[in-house]
């Protein structure tokens, strides 16, 4: 139970990491689109967020997409804003709004100093508060997030017990199912599926992944696939939906990255 339970504070381990090697982004010249999901995770990883806390702030930066045109707002800022309010929706006492204005600042004005506390730095906090509020209103005061991360830890470990711990922990399938479920919160197609089903697709793409095969499952005959006493609506083509969506995350990261 351990292993499983230990894989989110590896998540966020993992993210930080992630920041620290990669290519920096100059996302002020950067033209490309689908840029912003990376500035909100590479400053959520500055900051140490919780993973849960990094996954509530792109589901409430790609709600409030989901309902405005985004030629008509600084997508950054909205990702500034929604990073502090995540902190505040998931109850987590490490976002601080000082921090939060001094990450989103400096990795979007690369080799820029902190702000000290002048206009510069009160415009901008006044900024993000207002966009707070657009935010909230935008989405109808509806904060209440459901994340698919207490979904997979629960389908993690029963499958766990159904394979058993040899075939379990000989390969990272807890990591990588993890990994792919934070990395799904880039793309807005995660608004599309239910969280169960978005815990069950990463989940089954890191058995795909590794070759593992549940016992006592058919690939044949969907009614005997692992996944139906977990969540009986999920389907094949809900699995294979999902998968497309999570591997075209990879696919347009590594687009917004090659030179």
């Amino acid at each position: 139970m351990k292993n499983v339970l230990d894989v989110m504070s590896l998540q966020q381990h993992v993210e930080t990491s992630k920041a620290q090697n990669m290519k920096p982004i100059d996302y002020r010249k950067s033209t490309k689109p689908g840029l912003v999901p990376l500035y909100i995770f590479e400053c959520a990883a500055k900051l140490k967020m919780k993973p849960l806390t990094a996954a509530c702030a792109a589901i409430v930066y790609h709600r409030f997409f989901k309902e405005v045109k985004p030629s008509d707002y600084d997508e950054f800022l909205i990702a500034a804003s929604s990073l502090y309010l995540a902190g505040k929706i998931k109850d987590d006492d490490t976002v601080k709004i000082r921090d939060v204005i001094n990450v989103a600042y400096s990795t979007l004005n690369r080799g820029s100093a902190p702000l000290d506390l002048n206009d510069e730095y009160w415009a901008m906090r006044d900024a993000i508060v207002q966009a707070e509020l657009l935010i909230t209103r935008t989405l109808s005061f509806d904060l209440n997030i459901e994340l698919a991360h207490k979904y997979l830890l629960y389908y993690m470990k029963t499958l766990q017990d159904w394979v058993g711990s040899d075939v379990w922990n000989s390969v990272p399938i807890a990591k990588t199912a993890a990994s792919y479920l934070q990395d799904f919160h880039h793309s807005p197609n995660i608004l599309k599926y239910k969280p169960t089903h978005v815990a069950i697709g990463c989940l089954s793409l890191a058995l795909q992944t590794y070759g593992v095969q549940v016992p006592l499952t058919d690939e044949s005959d969907e009614a005997s696939m692992w996944y139906k006493p977990l969540v009986k609506d999920f389907t094949r083509e809900n699995q294979w939906e999902i998968i497309e969506d999570v591997i075209e995350v990879y696919k347009h990261e590594a687009s917004l990255k090659a030179t």
